[in-house]
């Protein structure tokens, strides 16, 4: 499966703890980042993830045409609900894609620890179908 990750600056400490806790299930899969978390996720876990441009450059646009061309299973986009960003309309693009193409997506770390449970027990195998 591949799997999407993004992270707001003040949620990247947390995927990073996330994708250490979860590094053995990630491992079995493909990871797509953008770019600074995916950097910061490489460091820590020495995990292999194809990272996009930064999330504020382009990365989330890059990683919603990723989702729009069913090249992305998965979404874990640990989100700050509490801080305003610039970019806000490709924030809310992502989750918007995700909708539309029916991409589970988790924007907290509570839905994204049963997404990543769900896929180490098989239950996002549906997925492979509409490939």
């Amino acid at each position: 499966m591949n799997i999407g990750l993004i992270a707001h600056d003040a949620k990247k400490k947390l995927m990073q703890n996330f994708c250490i806790a979860y590094r053995g299930i990630l491992s079995k899969h493909e990871l797509y980042a953008t770019g600074t978390t995916g950097r910061l996720i490489e460091e820590v876990t020495n995990l292999n993830i194809h990272k996009f441009l930064a999330g504020h450059l382009g990365g989330q646009q890059q990683l919603s045409a990723h989702i729009e061309q069913n090249l992305i299973d998965l979404v874990i986009f640990l989100r700050d609900p509490l801080t305003q960003k610039s970019h806000e309309p490709d924030i809310q693009s992502v989750m918007r894609i995700c909708d539309m193409h029916n991409i589970p997506l988790a924007t907290n770390l509570a839905t994204a620890e049963l997404l990543i449970k769900a896929l180490e027990r098989g239950d996002l195998e549906w997925r492979e179908t509409f490939k």
